[in-house]
C-alpha cells in the first residue's frame, strides 16, 4: 500500500510513522529518455525484504518506462533503449544525540539479511529435530530394555527426564558455540587478507590502467555489509530461541519416547503432533522473509511454537521491539509450561507397558496423581 504525497520531503521524513506508514520513497526528477541509470531512495528506520525492494524497483523501471515511450511517439527502434536501470539507495533515519532526525546510507543488507534469515531459521530447525529424536529414542531405548526401572528407583521422573534434557542441551550450545566462533574467525581472518588484495591491485590500477579486479570489490562490498550487521544483537537472541526452542521441542520429544513401546508404528500419531509445529514453522519461513513485516510474520513469529524458527528469521530485519519482547515473554513461558506437561506425561509412560497410546490416553495421564 501507498500513497502519492506531494510535500516537502523533510516533512514527510518526520511524519510517515504518525500517517501510519512503514518509509518513504523518494523518485527525483526524471532523468533523459536515453539514460539507463536511475537512482531512488527510501527513507525508513527498519530493513526492507529482498522482495520489497525488488518490487519497488521494478515497479518503477515499468512506469518510467512507460512514461519513456510516450515521450519518444512509441518508436519502436527505441523501446529497447527506454527502460531504466532502477537501484532503490535506502536512507536510514535516526535520532541524535539532539533529538535531531538525520539520515545516513544503510548499506544494501536486503540480501544479507535475507540470507541471515534463512540460516538462521534452518540451523535451529535441524538442530532441534536431531536433538529432539535423540532424545526420543534415548527415552525408548531405556523404556524398552526396562533400564529406567532401576534409574528411577534413585531420582524421580521428573528429574530424569529434565536431567536428559539439560545434559543433551549442553551439548548443542556447546556446538552452537563453536559455530559461531568459528565464523566469527573466518570473517576476522577474512577481514585482514582480503583489503590488502584489494588495495594492491588498486595500487596497481593507476600505473597500469586497470581497475582493481571486480572480484575482489563484491568481495569487500559483500564482507563490509556482513560486518555492518547488529551481531550483538542477532547472536544473543539467536541463541536465546534456540535455548527455548529446545526446551519446548525436547520436552514434547521426551513424553512421545515415553509413550512408545515396541511397535513404534503404533505412536507415529502421536509423533507427528509432536513434529508438526515445527514442520509448520519452516514451511511459513520463506514467507515471512519475503515479508517480515506482514501479518503473518508478526504473529507467527510470536506464536511460541513457532517463534524458534521464525524469530529469528527476521532478527536482521530489526523487528520492533514491542513483537520481540512479546516474542520472547511466550516462549519463556511455554518452556516453562511444556517442560512441566511432559513431566507428567513422562512419569506415567515410562513405566507403561502393553498399551496401545492414543491422544486421549495422554490426556488421562497428565491428571494422574501421584
Amino acid at each position: 500500500h501507498y500513497e502519492l504525497r506531494e510535500k516537502p520531503l523533510e516533512e514527510l521524513k518526520s511524519q510517515y510513522k504518525s500517517l501510519g506508514f512503514n518509509g518513504v520513497l523518494y523518485i527525483p526528477a526524471l532523468p533523459d529518455s536515453g539514460a539507463k541509470k536511475m537512482v531512488v531512495f527510501y527513507y525508513s528506520e527498519g530493513q526492507l525484504s529482498l522482495g520489497t525492494k525488488s518490487a519497488i524497483e521494478k515497479r518503477i523501471e515499468k512506469s518510467v518506462e512507460r512514461y519513456n515511450i510516450r515521450q519518444s511517439g512509441y518508436d519502436a527502434e527505441l523501446l529497447s533503449s527506454l527502460r531504466p536501470d532502477v537501484s532503490l539507495r535506502q536512507k536510514e533515519l535516526a535520532l541524535n544525540e539532539e533529538g535531531i532526525l538525520v539520515e545516513q546510507d544503510k548499506k544494501n543488507s536486503a540480501g544479507i539479511a535475507t540470507a541471515i534469515g534463512y540460516v538462521s531459521g534452518f540451523i535451529i530447525y535441524i538442530v532441534l529435530m536431531i536433538y529432539g529424536t535423540m532424545i526420543m529414542r534415548s527415552v525408548m531405548e531405556e523404556k524398552t530394555t526396562r533400564i529406567v526401572e532401576v534409574i528411577i528407583s534413585s531420582v524421580r521422573p521428573f528429574q530424569l527426564m529434565l536431567g536428559k534434557i539439560i545434559g543433551v542441551s549442553a551439548v548443542g550450545l556447546t556446538q552452537m558455540f563453536i559455530w559461531i566462533v568459528m565464523t566469527i574467525a573466518l570473517m576476522s581472518v577474512a577481514g585482514l587478507f582480503i583489503p590488502v588484495e584489494a588495495m594492491a591491485g588498486a595500487q596497481q590500477g593507476p600505473m597500469q590502467g586497470a581497475a582493481p579486479p571486480p572480484e575482489i570489490s563484491e568481495a569487500l562490498g559483500m564482507l563490509d555489509t556482513i560486518q555492518s550487521q547488529n551481531w550483538g544483537y542477532i547472536l544473543p537472541l539467536f541463541l536465546f530461541y534456540f535455548v527455548g526452542g529446545y526446551f519446548i521441542y525436547a520436552s514434547l520429544f521426551a513424553a512421545v519416547g515415553s509413550a512408545m513401546g515396541d511397535d513404534i508404528g503404533e505412536s507415529q500419531p502421536i509423533t507427528f503432533v509432536a513434529m508438526a509445529p515445527i514442520i509448520i514453522s519452516i514451511v511459513l519461513i520463506s514467507p515471512v522473509i519475503e515479508n517480515p513485516d506482514s501479518p503473518l510474520a508478526t504473529w507467527a513469529s510470536i506464536f511460541p511454537l513457532f517463534s524458534p524458527v521464525l524469530m529469528p528469521a527476521r532478527l536482521a530485519f530489526e523487528p520492533p521491539l514491542w513483537e520481540l519482547a512479546l516474542s520472547m515473554v511466550l516462549l519463556a513461558a511455554a518452556a516453562f509450561f511444556f517442560v512441566w506437561l511432559s513431566g507428567r506425561i513422562y512419569r506415567v509412560g515410562i513405566l507403561m507397558y502393553g498399551k496401545k497410546v492414543t491422544l486421549k490416553e495422554l490426556g488421562k495421564w497428565m491428571f494422574y496423581t501421584d
